[in-house]
């Protein structure tokens, strides 16, 4: 028994919709957020590292690492975002678009990576204390946390994306080792107790591995091809065997194609042939308004007619007339 598979190219596989690889991170608005907080983060970092290194403050060392690790993860965005403008091609038939999720996977690998080293750097002046100047820390954190503040203003304004959300993310957090630091500068400046500033560093780590971790976690399952988190895998299989002309479904794969874009394949058999095309419109219909998914390529296991032979009436030879 042979199964016909057809792709019907006027329905099933629509690469002509506009939407179809839309990203708002392609939004010249958000690239120019992007653009303006590398700029902001990366020339503070500079100068924050400099006040940590005078001041001997690890939170003012931790900080300003970050702040650089966060302009070069903007960085990368704001590449990948220019790749992920280029046009489909016979190379790359999906267009460039995950260059996107690239960027965010590489921002919580560079997160973590400073985590870690301002966890390891914090247990060691633990153990190790060394002098801090309480009034610099302060000051140059002051300065820090203001810088921070307009730059997470900016990208809360500005359209959102994987990238737009990530980049918002590390400056949140480097706001928060800003506000340690002012913390740890003032309880130094008053009592002279050192040990407040790597405490403080821990707890900036605390706070944020866990978002860290989601982004991670996030961007590994789009690269992976992983359901989406929001999508009901089962349940979009039954709403597609309930399409009217539908038998049964099986193959089915639900995955992102972008960090926006979501991309369903299934194979579908049908109780006639005739009801294909009704079927299609409708599956596709319903798959776009209950679940968003509007990149659908759908692959039909047509019904098998019987054989001749099998409706042949056979008349057995009579060896006697022989």
């Amino acid at each position: 028994m042979t199964h016909a598979h057809h792709h019907d190219e006027r329905g099933a596989h629509r690469h002509g919709d506009p939407h179809a690889h839309a990203l708002t991170s392609n939004d010249p608005g958000a690239r120019r957020a992007l653009t303006l907080t590398l700029l902001m983060t990366g020339s503070f970092a500079v100068i924050e590292a400099i006040g940590g290194y005078l001041t001997g403050s690890l939170a003012l060392l931790s900080d300003a690492g970050h702040m650089a690790t966060d302009a070069a993860a903007i960085g990368v965005a704001l590449f990948a975002e220019a790749i992920g403008r280029r046009p489909a091609s016979t190379k790359a038939s999906y267009g460039y678009g995950r260059a996107e999720v690239l960027a965010a996977f590489i921002n919580a690998l560079a997160m973590l990576a400073v985590v870690a080293a301002i966890a390891i750097e914090a247990v060691r002046r633990l153990l190790q204390p060394a002098p801090v100047a309480g009034a610099g820390v302060v000051i140059i954190a002051l300065a820090g946390l203001a810088v921070n503040l307009v730059a997470a203003w900016i990208l809360s304004r500005a359209p959102g994306s994987l990238n737009t959300r990530g980049a918002l993310l590390h400056v949140v957090s480097d706001a928060l080792g800003s506000v340690a630091a002012v913390i740890a500068g003032g309880v130094i400046l008053v009592t002279g107790w050192t040990p407040i500033d790597p405490i403080l560093s821990l707890l900036v780590v605390m706070l944020i591995l866990r978002s860290t971790w989601q982004l991670l976690k996030r961007s590994t399952g789009v690269l992976m091809e992983h359901v989406p988190a929001h999508l009901d895998y089962a349940a979009i299989g039954r709403a597609l065997a309930q399409v009217p002309g539908v038998a049964e479904v099986h193959d089915l794969h639900v995955w992102h194609m972008t960090a926006e874009e979501v991309a369903l394949s299934a194979h579908v058999s049908l109780a006639r042939a005739d009801d294909w095309l009704p079927a299609l419109a409708a599956a596709k219909r319903m798959l776009a308004e209950r679940f968003g998914i509007r990149h659908a390529t759908l692959q039909p296991s047509w019904p098998t007619p019987a054989s001749p032979l099998d409706r042949r009436r056979v008349i057995p030879l009579n060896p006697a007339r022989h």
